[in-house]
């Protein structure tokens, strides 16, 4: 099966197209991504603004473009933190089903975090000690916790911590003032802390940061420019690595920030909350590095929804 997802994210709307084949992906044949902040201000307004609308609407049309061209068994839009925090979103959500013909699903925060580990974990070897692996998406308004010792889960949260959601927050200059960002980590310290109980907050035998942070940091590690996700996928990104790219950039105006090599220069306003969320998920769980990857949910919502 030809499957298109689209995933509509808080930060990103992301297009992928992959041939399924049972219970595997047998050839990846689309990657597209476009930043449209469509969760700005939500956090604050309880809604989704009309001006991420409109730029969440253009992506979308250059995606169904290319659909068309391309061609499709299935076609899927999955809709995350913005879409089921904002009072409109399921109004959204029917409008995309309209304009669009993608079939349409608001994902709660548990399937969000059951098929981000799956997508992250469907070509690893189960461990044969059984020692846990813990999965990680940093998003836009949320950030997801996933923990398994095989191909499911034993524990998942969906906690209100991302990106955007604590730069609405926390940052009102550019560059950020250091108060402000130890605002966003105090924040997000309290967020992950209530979300994750003590029995929990155990050192993973693996460690799988997925989503525009981790990646984006791999990149920025090894100056990939242009972006090459071969070099990125599997990249273990240590905690040093990750304090000193964010000491450079927390002093840089945005402007600067956008030419950092490695670093889109649309992810470059999110990018420092971003790191201060990592930087939480390793301090809670003690890990000195992490491994990125470039399998996620998408790749996740592709397998789950080719086989039914």
């Amino acid at each position: 099966m030809r499957i298109a997802v689209v995933d509509v994210g808080t930060n990103t709307t992301r297009l992928y197209v992959a041939e399924v084949h049972g219970d595997r992906v047998a050839r990846e044949l689309t990657r597209k991504s476009r930043v449209t902040r469509l969760g700005a201000d939500v956090d604050a307004s309880g809604e989704l603004a009309p001006a991420a609308l409109e730029r969440e609407y253009a992506a979308l049309d250059t995606f169904a473009a290319h659909l068309r061209v391309e061609g499709y068994d299935r076609a899927v839009a999955v809709m995350t933190s913005a879409v089921r925090d904002a009072a409109n979103g399921r109004q959204f959500a029917q409008e995309v089903a309209g304009r669009y013909g993608f079939e349409v699903h608001v994902l709660s925060g548990e399937q969000e975090a059951r098929l981000t580990y799956r997508g992250a974990t469907d070509q690893l070897a189960p461990d044969p000690a059984g020692a846990a692996t813990l999965v990680f998406d940093i998003g836009g308004g949320s950030t997801e916790l996933v923990i398994g010792r095989g191909p499911e889960p034993d524990f998942h949260v969906s906690t209100q911590a991302g990106v955007v959601r604590q730069a609405d927050r926390h940052i009102h200059d550019d560059p950020p003032t250091p108060e402000q960002l130890r605002a966003v980590a105090g924040d997000v310290r309290a967020v992950l802390e209530r979300a994750v109980p003590l029995q929990r907050r155990v050192r993973p035998a693996r460690a799988i940061g997925v989503a525009g942070t981790p990646t984006s940091l791999a990149a920025m590690a090894q100056r990939l420019e242009p972006y090459d996700p071969a070099r990125v996928h599997g990249y273990r990104l240590s905690a040093a690595e990750r304090d000193g790219i964010f000491e450079r950039m927390a002093a840089m105006p945005l402007a600067d920030r956008q030419r950092v090599p490695g670093l889109h220069p649309d992810r470059a306003a999110a990018i420092l909350p971003g790191i201060v969320i990592l930087t939480e998920v390793m301090r809670l769980f003690t890990l000195d590095e992490v491994e990125v990857s470039e399998h996620d949910i998408l790749r996740g919502a592709a397998l789950h929804y080719a086989a039914g």
